[in-house]
């Protein structure tokens, strides 16, 4: 049911830290007139493509439709970004300019005062509460990403478009004559890029809660066949604020004993939870389940469709979502999946496209679909072995479903000159199986290989097609124009660079290996950096490749001094990690050690990392080292079937694919490039601060 205008409004300022309300863009205030433009632009990005198994697929002849834009047009590995990671080529990708000038370096950015990492492209800022009930100010997301799209710049000279999950379009941005719909990092409703839900009769109570890479365990305890549990929602943002107030009472030393009694007890109380009763008999092959009303009787092996969500903040705020249920197994044992908990497109909490009306009119035309910036969510409960090969690949093909309906039936509509659209299933899927196509891989499985060893071949071929049937469909005026972000590489070792820094005196450290860590440390200002003495601490390793100096009137703590200090550092720590080889088999680890002010220019220098490291093919920063733990050994084996990455991959052997309907004489595109191009070929103005160049 949807809620009342009224209703609606408080839900939409009581939605949580990162499901928030939005600010009006900025930009000039005056707008041409819509337009016609001569020329049509259609793009399409499929993250991750990469031009070796592109072209080696093409080769064999399986992707028939690439191969015949490739000899009708042209055919380029294109360029990409330092590092190569999606939201820092993306965000290239949409203003032309490097990441100097937008802002965006990784996944991650680091707080200057606390030195705690935090998601990267947008700002949160929290709600507040009258009485503990009663909204008054509105909680906000802000862009971290500084430049303007291009689409936004094609729209104020009166070219219409449409945007389509676009990564780094979240919160979506107003696009003048356009329509846009949010992507990553649009976060689900408990504010993260995908929390998974998994219910077992074979889980032990200290198995329960959140495991390594972000989800949520719970253990089934039947009575009689019957089972009451729940989905675990989102953070009552009024809790957290009470939280807030009491955590700055106790660092004021002002807590009281009842206070810190009640400090203990909302750790336990302030999710948002949705009730679920299982009905159940050991070795029945189903399962029947009751979600708030809605009753859903599912096989073993079986799917549910959406099922409605409601979150009961309190008696005035509603928010809504939807998931997915999926039955592991419903035999001796029970195992049940969800899907983290999208927010509901016919009913969101707070703006997911722009203008807001678009969410809706998708459904009436497609019905509900996907809004999660990354659409695909199994790979983390694949990782934590909670589900299978068989149902992620079900599930990133229903992915790619919605993506290519959303795509198609906009494409019906002649209200566009200009088309953006992003399909990121093809990243997903090599991200867990390239260890099927790598015979060196520590989890490679010959069994598994001769099962879905064709996995990543297939999506290429799911890609291709869809080229096809947009060739069949595109008007004839429109350049056509195939992308990626980057490429794909084997990742067979991690490489803990914290671990590096505190061996070679640059961290200094108290133990030996800090406790097993999760996204929980990560994301929830947990124990991310125990055992640091940052007063002795000359450079520290946050996010996929980025070393920080822990700078002088930067860091809080700050003891490396600017000018000579930092650039001997720099030449010390980069020539001593370009030596360094891995211990197994002596090949080179880092193929290149950027320095900042070499790679970067632009306003936002300040927030760039001091080295980035570029990894040579089969390398990556390891897990742990990501999340803030330090490991015993500086070089360590991927023993997870998250097997293929790019991240931090040397720029010189990541870049993606370009293909375009046009004739392109420039050999070496680079991503930067195609927000010059696009304009020029809608007659659009060019901004004077575009890095790259248009493509002729």
């Amino acid at each position: 049911m949807r809620l009342s205008p009224v209703r609606g409004r408080l839900s939409a300022t009581l939605a949580l830290v990162a499901a928030v309300s939005l600010l009006p863009a900025c930009g000039p205030k005056t707008t041409k007139p819509e337009r016609r433009s001569a020329e049509r632009v259609f793009v399409i990005g499929f993250d991750g493509m990469d031009p070796t198994l592109t072209s080696k697929f093409m080769a064999e002849g399986k992707l028939p439709n690439l191969q015949k834009l490739a000899n009708s047009g042209t055919y380029r590995t294109l360029g990409t970004t330092q590092p190569s990671e999606s939201p820092v080529a993306w965000a290239s990708f949409a203003t032309g300019v490097n990441p100097g000038k937008h802002n965006i370096y990784d996944f991650l950015i680091r707080d200057f005062d606390t030195y705690m990492p935090d998601l990267a492209m947008v700002k949160k800022e929290p709600p507040e509460f009258l009485w503990g009930s009663i909204p008054i100010k509105r909680p906000k997301a802000i862009s971290t990403r500084g430049g303007t799209s291009f689409w936004v710049t094609a729209g104020l000279d009166g070219v219409r478009s449409k945007v389509l999950t676009v990564p780094v379009t979240f919160p979506p941005e107003e696009v003048e004559h356009g329509e846009l719909l949010a992507g990553l990092p649009l976060p689900d409703l408990r504010g993260t890029v995908g929390t998974f839900y998994y219910w077992s009769t074979d889980l032990s109570s200290f198995e329960e809660g959140s495991p390594e890479f972000g989800g949520y365990l719970k253990r089934l305890l039947f009575d009689g066949g019957v089972s009451k549990t729940y989905l675990r929602g989102p953070e009552s943002p009024i809790l957290k604020q009470e939280e807030a107030a009491l955590r700055a009472k106790q660092k004021d030393g002002a807590l009281s004993e009842k206070d810190q009694a009640r400090l203990t007890a909302l750790k336990d109380i302030k999710d948002v939870n949705v009730p679920i009763t299982v009905n159940w008999t050991e070795n029945s092959g189903k399962v029947d389940l009751d979600v708030q009303g809605t009753k859903l009787s599912l096989k073993q092996g079986e799917w549910s469709g959406w099922v409605p969500l409601t979150f009961n903040v309190n008696f005035l705020v509603k928010l809504h979502g939807m998931t997915q249920f999926f039955i592991q197994r419903a035999d001796s044992e029970l195992q049940i999946y969800a899907h983290p908990a999208n927010m509901d497109p016919r009913n969101p909490p707070i703006a997911i496209t722009k203008p807001e009306r678009f969410a809706q009119d998708l459904v009436k035309k497609i019905g509900v679909y996907r809004t999660i910036g990354w659409a695909e969510s199994m790979d983390k409960s694949l990782q934590e072995l909670r589900t299978d090969e068989a149902s992620f690949l079900y599930d990133a093909d229903k992915a790619f479903d919605d993506r290519e309906k959303i795509i198609l039936e906009n494409l019906k509509d002649d209200n566009w000159d200009l088309f953006v659209a992003a399909i990121e299933t093809t990243d997903r899927v090599s991200h867990m199986f390239f260890r099927l196509i790598d015979p060196k891989h520590p989890m490679y499985d010959k069994d598994l290989a001769a099962k879905y060893g064709d996995a990543i071949e297939k999506v290429y071929r799911r890609a291709d097609a869809l080229v096809g049937k947009l060739q069949e469909k595109l008007p004839k005026n429109t350049t056509f124009m195939v992308m990626s972000d980057h490429g794909f590489h084997t990742f067979r070792r991690g490489v803990n660079l914290n671990t590096w820094l505190v061996q070679h005196g640059y961290m200094v450290f108290d133990g030996q290996e800090s406790p097993k860590k999760g996204l929980d440390d990560l994301f929830g200002r947990g124990q991310f950096w125990e055992g640091v003495d940052w007063s002795r601490t000359r450079a520290y390793a946050v996010g996929l490749g980025q070393i920080y100096f822990n700078l002088k009137g930067r860091e809080s703590r700050g003891i490396v001094s600017p000018g000579a200090e930092y650039d001997a550092l720099q030449k010390e720590i980069g020539e001593a990690l370009a030596k360094e080889v891995d211990p197994d088999d002596k090949a080179q680890i880092f193929r290149s050690v950027y320095k900042r002010d070499e790679i970067y220019k632009g306003e936002y220098l300040r927030n760039a990392p001091d080295l980035q490291v570029g990894f040579n093919d089969g390398y990556r920063v390891g897990w742990q080292d990501t999340m803030g733990g330090v490991q015993r050994t500086f070089v360590e084996n991927n023993n997870r079937k998250w097997s293929g990455d790019h991240c931090a991959t040397a720029t010189e052997i990541s870049g993606g694919v370009f293909f375009s309907s046009r004739k392109v004489a420039n050999e070496a595109p680079h991503i930067m490039d195609l927000a010059p191009t696009v304009l020029e070929l809608l007659g659009v103005p060019l901004q004077k601060d575009f890095d790259g160049k248009p493509l002729r």
